[in-house]
């Protein structure tokens, strides 16, 4: 009986030893695995909440020739107060031009938005709301 556990130790042992062996891999090397190098591209959008509708709201994009381009979007505010339909058809143009981007094989990776308030005096009686779309796609 001794030896028959002393000699199912020893198996199991070297069977436990065999496994270890065998589940830890080396780390790959630096030219193992192909590294992916991406291309980026953001745009920004700019939207007034000026009262009157007297500000400028824009979505601004950089081509691929390094040139502004611009495509207007609506006001927060028009003549009479906040107009909802103003907002609203933002929301249309910037979600185009998120599936413009997706479709041409752009990944949104990130968001970030920011206000600032054009006033000196403390009031709230204007300012703009700022938010960057950040893309990327791997480079061909």
């Amino acid at each position: 009986m001794k030896s028959t556990l002393k000699t199912f130790s020893i198996a199991a042992g070297t069977a436990l030893m065999v496994m270890a062996m065998f589940s830890f891999k080396p780390a790959p090397e630096d030219g193992d695995q192909k590294r992916v190098v991406y291309e980026y591209k953001q745009f920004s959008t700019i939207e007034s909440v000026v009262p009157g509708g007297l500000g400028r709201s824009r979505i601004l994009t950089t081509d691929d020739n390094g040139q502004l381009v611009e495509k207007d979007l609506k006001n927060f505010y028009s003549m009479v107060g906040i107009n909802f339909g103003n907002i609203a058809n933002n929301d249309r143009a910037i979600v185009d031009r998120l599936n413009y981007y997706s479709s041409e094989g752009w990944e949104l990776m990130e968001v970030s938005t920011g206000s600032h308030a054009q006033t000196s005096d403390g009031s709230s009686s204007g300012g703009v709301f700022i938010s960057r779309y950040l893309f990327r796609r791997p480079r061909h």
